[in-house]
């Protein structure tokens, strides 16, 4: 993992892929600087796990009114639903403690899932909801209809919304942060946190250094799970921060919705190769050191994964040039092909698909000697710098192909490739440089999706991150230990 303590703000890369981003970057690096860096140092004695939930669907999320720090609203029956389902996900992990926000909708849904477990709840007013102030409870139209800037603001620019004399997305970092002490000094070693939408996203923000202006960008769905994992450094620092996963839904991340409150224009679909030959189950990608087919697992992986996107459209397939990649890739391709006798779709769904050598890693880190499941900061500064200049060359060419004007509206576009490879993707998404190669972690047979509200000119939206409920009895549980 890279030593990246959470007092240390992440900077985003300084070769944007198109001339807005090159507008945009000048304010994100200032607002980062001033607002991402944690005021209070601590440390952590051993691994830590912290798994945060979002509370169930709300009777105000199913009206659409804002809800803000308001308790007026409580589940509905598809809320409790969601947080039974999220019960299930978690039903092995022995929690130690449960830190949740007072408000109805969240204490309920942290009492669903932590069921008959005998240890504590504790009951935090700094975990919840952003206080909206004037906005809470209107419909989203009276809204805009009432506020007409400021409400354009909160949906543009939410990092600089004022009202009322409050800047409610800077004060919620700054709660969000003041309650990484006390939930990471509580002994225990794995810690459920329950609460909303909008804070949690602050707390994994500020969590791996993200400043105000990725409010938004961490996708948090109704009942979903990110995980953080903190593990202590030697030298008895900050500790390292990984964020294992990000909202591993009660449903498929693919089943619709919005991002931000828009729905998304495009979306690529990051897909980790099936497992390779001569891997057992401990270890994540293949090895570097040659060029391996799928074992019988790594073919289980691919044929759930197209499964999944069956029922999706998907316009194209970028692979990696290794053979593990380009067999998940005909898996995928096969299956969207045969929707028409699989009786999903009236007609087939031809796919282009296309290698790109971009997304090849393994040359990288087989001059550097090491495995492709290596942790970044393991690799020498030559093969560092080069597997980050090769994953900003294919996002760019990703994002080029995507915004090609021949392209549709909604296109889906798939990319297979190895863990290393989409973790790349990730941080170049996010605008990260590239010591941020040890923030994220990726499974065999997971994926991740990127959503583009605006379209892919502008920022993207992680929608999730290492979903693996998708491969049933093979997947790696949100349970497995850190």
């Amino acid at each position: 993992m890279i030593s990246l303590p959470l007092t240390t703000p992440i900077l985003p890369s300084r070769c944007l892929l198109h001339k807005t981003r090159r507008q945009n970057s000048t304010r994100r690096r200032l607002l980062i600087r001033s607002s991402s860096s944690l005021q209070d140092q601590f440390t952590v004695e051993t691994t830590k796990r912290v798994v945060l939930v979002r509370h169930g669907q709300s009777t105000w999320n199913e009206e659409g009114r804002i809800q803000g720090s308001s308790d007026f609203s409580v589940l509905t029956k598809k809320g409790e639903s969601q947080a039974e389902i999220s019960r299930q996900m978690l039903i092995d992990d022995s929690f130690d403690v449960c830190f949740t926000s007072p408000l109805k909708r969240s204490k309920k849904t942290a009492e669903i899932i932590w069921g008959s477990r005998e240890s504590e709840m504790i009951f935090d007013y700094d975990l919840r909801e952003i206080d909206l102030y004037s906005f809470q409870g209107l419909l989203k139209k009276e809204g805009k209809e009432k506020f007409g800037e400021a409400f354009k603001q909160w949906q543009e620019d939410p990092a600089n919304f004022i009202i009322d004399g409050h800047y409610p997305v800077r004060e919620l970092w700054s709660r969000a942060r003041s309650c990484w002490p006390g939930i990471l000094a509580h002994e225990s070693k794995s810690v459920l946190v329950v609460a909303h939408n909008a804070v949690n996203q602050a707390l994994l923000a500020t969590a791996i250094g993200l400043g105000t202006e990725y409010f938004r960008s961490l996708l948090q769905s109704n009942c979903g799970v990110s995980v953080l994992d903190f593990i202590p450094r030697a030298d008895g620092g900050s500790p390292h921060v990984c964020l294992n996963r990000l909202n591993q839904t009660p449903n498929s991340p693919l089943a619709g919705g919005s991002s931000g409150g828009r729905k998304a224009s495009k979306q690529i679909i990051l897909v980790c190769h099936g497992q390779g030959n001569n891997e057992d189950s401990a270890v994540i990608n293949q090895a570097a050191n040659n060029d391996q087919a799928m074992n019988m697992l790594g073919v289980i992986h691919s044929q759930k994964t197209a499964e999944l996107l069956l029922d999706l459209r998907v316009s194209s397939i970028v692979c990696s040039p290794k053979t593990a990649s380009i067999e998940s890739s005909g898996v995928i391709s096969r299956v969207q092909e045969a929707a028409g006798c699989l009786g999903v779709d009236n007609v087939p769904h031809y796919v282009k698909t296309k290698q790109m050598n971009e997304l090849d890693v393994e040359s990288v880190l087989r001059k550097s000697n090491k495995d492709n499941d290596v942790i970044a900061s393991q690799l020498d500064e030559e093969a560092f710098s080069a597997l980050w200049n090769r994953s900003e060359k294919a996002w760019e060419s990703l994002l080029d192909e995507l915004s090609d004007e021949k392209s549709n509206p909604g296109e889906i576009m798939v990319v297979v490739g190895p863990a290393m490879t989409h973790i790349s993707l990730i941080a170049q998404c996010l605008n990260l440089t590239k010591e941020a190669l040890g923030l994220f972690h990726l499974d065999a047979g997971s994926i991740s999706v990127i959503d583009f509200p605006d379209g892919p000119s502008s920022k993207g939206v992680i929608r999730c991150t290492n979903y693996t409920a998708h491969l049933g009895r093979w997947s790696i549980p949100i349970t497995k230990p850190a």
